[in-house]
């Protein structure tokens, strides 16, 4: 639940149901945990799936110093960290990520995760993410492919062509 609420304060979305305490609800459509930032970080080539449990820990001791610090009663039931309210969250986040604060590097890691589950869908394949319905992807306007599964973009990005087709090129784009 801490990695979950880490996650969707770097990129928040809407809760997942009435009861979720994890995400805060301060954005509406999906954010990082939707985008599946828990899942992109558990994978080993990220690097920190065995830190996961520590981080956390971690997270929710600054939590609880925090909470103290401003007079916040958390609720005992919750992790620190998720008990804060949505703007105290990001408040100590933002503590956590300052150029001086001694730990910044790993919290830095665990945000650019976060963002980088929701923009890009590193742990998905994208005809798939797209096909599921990739809250980030859709976002920033990924386009889904054609029916054939090609993408085509009839719209330049320049507003132009950058070159004209060779005439021997094939319907499909592949050069005769």
């Amino acid at each position: 639940m801490t990695i979950e609420a880490f996650a969707d304060t770097i990129v928040p979305g809407e809760k997942r149901s009435p009861d979720d305490q994890a995400v805060a609800g301060a954005a509406p459509g999906g954010g990082a945990v939707a985008a599946g930032a828990v899942e992109l970080l558990e994978l080993p080539a990220g690097g920190l799936a065995d830190s996961l449990d520590g981080l956390a820990l971690t997270l929710d001791m600054h939590a609880g110093e925090y909470a103290a610090e401003q007079g916040i009663t958390l609720d005992p039931a919750l992790p620190a960290f998720v008990a804060l309210p949505f703007a105290h969250r990001t408040e100590l986040v933002r503590r956590l990520t300052d150029p001086e604060h001694p730990e910044k590097q790993m919290w830095v890691g665990l945000a650019l995760f976060s963002n980088m589950a929701f923009d890009s869908a590193a742990h998905l394949p994208t005809v798939a993410a797209l096909a599921d319905g990739h809250p980030g992807l859709l976002h920033i306007g990924y386009h889904r492919p054609d029916a054939d599964g090609l993408w085509r973009y009839p719209n330049y990005s320049y507003g132009r062509p950058l070159a004209p087709l060779h005439p021997d090129t094939t319907p499909t784009g592949s050069p005769a």
